[in-house]
């Protein structure tokens, strides 16, 4: 084992030292990680959805200034909403963006001077990425994998809150689920 480990090349070892040392000057380890939703899940927000998501506190006042904005801008435009595609209107993803920004703005082990940022990134064959970028203001290399994973636990338990799905490849249940149906 020695032996290999001793056989990397020297580039490695600079490049493993170059990271480190830019780790342990920022104070933050980055977790830079997506989740992908399923894009059939996505939709309008309609009235019951949004009163659902008003019990979720984390969010309560970005429900109330993103709707202030939307209907001042319906009236200012003189937009006929009787058609759910006229106009601006909530969307599950946005609303479930702003809850896990929220979420991560609030988590104690986040570093909170340093970047956070919830994505969408191009979607794709497996879905729309929603990408998570942070920085855990913990660099023991355990507590970091125990702190990204209850973070990640956590958003993967709220997405059905949100009336989305998370896309996986179909399993052999999925086949036989349709097939008893």
């Amino acid at each position: 084992m020695d032996n290999l480990i001793l056989s990397l090349p020297i580039n490695y070892w600079i490049h493993l030292k170059k990271n480190w040392w830019n780790m342990s000057e920022s104070g933050g380890r980055r977790i830079k990680r997506s989740i992908f939703i399923d894009m059939t899940s996505i939709r309008f927000c309609n009235e019951e959805m949004i009163n659902h998501y008003n019990k979720f506190e984390l969010i309560r006042e970005y429900l109330k200034s993103k709707q202030t904005e939307i209907t001042n801008f319906t009236d200012d435009m003189n937009v006929d909403t009787s058609e759910l595609i006229n106009g601006r209107r909530l969307t599950n993803i946005g609303t479930f963006r702003s809850y896990v920004e929220e979420y991560l703005k609030n988590h104690e082990k986040l570093h909170n001077e340093m970047t956070l940022i919830v994505r969408q990134l191009k979607p794709g064959a497996n879905g729309l990425p929603i990408e998570i970028y942070v920085f855990i203001n913990d660099m023991v290399w355990k507590n970091y994998e125990g702190i990204q994973s209850d973070i990640f636990d956590h958003i993967l338990a709220v997405i059905p809150e949100f009336d989305l799905r998370v896309f996986q490849d179909p399993t052999g249940q999925d086949f036989s689920r349709y097939l008893n149906d």
